[in-house]
């Protein structure tokens, strides 16, 4: 019995769940097999990850099961970690899977591949700055969301409690935000939002006046990928807010009673989120021998196949590509991985049936950024047009949450995902405005 063409993706991001459901509705499972390792059990869209740490989404209602998504769309789903690769034997290694106790479900087995797709997101880059990964919470993954979001509301109660014994006391929740890009700033809008909303469920005496939040930048602007009209836009609404936003301020150390900058300030924070740039996770450090940068991210080439083997395509956050005459590399950005996983798609299509393959074309779409119920700022159209064009309010609004909608319809095709849609529109009236738990 002949084997079946295997292919093989890995992570299950936005990226690389667009994918494998391609590749099952194309391909079917009679003469191929796909299959997606991906290490947790349900899928969060990432820029979604702000409103679960504040705790104004509910991410058991907007996640994603992957075994039921592939039961549906005709792949196999393998949970686990990506340990490494075997090029010579076109092999993945998956490690052992552990549960909470350190007892091992499953040990450390290969995953043959005719074609190997990888596609495992970024993580948080600390720069090596001392104490930040002792004494910083991340928003790289749901987990670390929901952790965040714990935290926040113990350190809410505890002054919440304070308050109510002593009317008079003065304190404060303190939170300081290490980075002013969207993750960053979108936090800072929604801590206040979700503040604001806390005294309607059992903390009377708690709102958006107790919090203290200071967003440090070490560049001249938040924002960078908005133009600076819209950056300041940004900045006035956030201090409008209550938060203090610092610009050109390097950390060079946090420590659990806070953060400290260059200029020797202390910023005195209860919760301390790194949210200041991104690279590869470390197991893609030189793996199987694959050119990869600084970083940690797999060098593509144009056709989206890594550098050095023809056989395995890099997608998203955790690959490097810098077009021809281009300044700089493909951000790292939720449309970037829609638009690569469409090129590996038909890329990979094309390989199959002996066809040449189409080079990558980015197409920038502008950048939005949400804050909050306040307000909406970006731009639209990116190079479309030959330029950019500025929106805010309900405008920027509106098409914001169309970018998730068209998520959601990319993972689970027009039907499914209009009904998903809808339901979250009767979600939004008849569930509770924070998550407590």
């Amino acid at each position: 019995m002949a084997l079946k063409t295997q292919i093989v993706v890995v992570g299950g991001g936005a990226g690389g769940l667009e994918l494998v459901r391609k590749l099952g509705v194309r391909f079917g499972r009679e003469q191929f097999d796909i299959i997606l390792i991906e290490r947790n059990n349900t899928h969060i869209w990432k820029p979604l990850l702000h409103e679960v740490a504040a705790g104004s989404l509910d991410a058991n209602l907007d996640e994603v099961g992957y075994r039921s998504h592939a039961f549906r769309w005709g792949y196999r789903f393998f949970r686990g970690t990506l340990e490494t690769i075997d090029r010579e034997n076109k092999q993945v290694v998956v490690a052992p899977l552990i549960d909470e106790d350190g007892s091992e479900i499953t040990g450390r087995h290969r995953i043959r591949y005719d074609y190997l797709v990888v596609a495992i997101g970024a993580i948080s880059n600390d720069f090596g700055t001392p104490g930040v990964a002792e004494n910083c919470l991340f928003l790289d993954s749901r987990m670390q969301a929901d952790r965040f979001r714990q935290k926040l509301l113990d350190q809410c109660l505890r002054v919440s409690r304070a308050l109510t014994a002593d009317q008079a006391a003065e304190k404060h929740v303190n939170i300081a935000i290490v980075g002013g890009g969207a993750t960053g700033v979108e936090l800072a809008a929604e801590l206040y939002n979700a503040a604001a909303g806390l005294r309607h469920y059992g903390l009377e005496v708690f709102d958006e006046k107790r919090l203290i939040v200071t967003l440090i930048e070490a560049g001249p602007r938040i924002l960078p990928a908005l133009p600076e009209k819209l950056a300041d836009a940004a900045t006035a609404e956030l201090e409008d807010l209550g938060v203090r936003v610092l610009t050109g301020t390097v950390v060079t150390e946090v420590s659990r009673q806070g953060v400290v900058t260059k200029s020797g300030e202390i910023v005195p924070a209860d919760l301390r989120v790194w949210a200041a740039g991104v690279r590869g996770p470390d197991l893609l450090k030189d793996i199987a021998g694959l050119e990869t940068t600084r970083s940690n991210q797999l060098v593509v080439k144009p056709t989206m196949q890594t550098s050095r083997d023809d056989a395995i395509f890099a997608m998203g956050d955790c690959c490097f590509f810098k077009p021809e005459g281009a300044e700089r590399p493909i951000p790292p950005r939720a449309q970037a991985a829609h638009q690569m996983a469409a090129t590996v798609f038909s890329n990979l299509c094309a390989l199959i049936a002996g066809r040449s393959l189409q080079p990558f074309i980015y197409k920038d779409k502008g950048s939005l950024v949400s804050l909050s119920t306040y307000s909406t700022v970006g731009s639209l159209m990116g190079n479309l047009i030959g330029g950019r064009m500025a929106i805010e309010g309900r405008l920027a609004r509106f098409v914001y949450v169309s970018l998730y909608r068209m998520h959601l319809i990319a993972i689970h095709g027009w039907l499914r995902g209009l009904g998903l849609i809808a339901m979250g529109r009767v979600n939004q009236v008849i569930r509770p405005r924070l998550k407590l738990h």
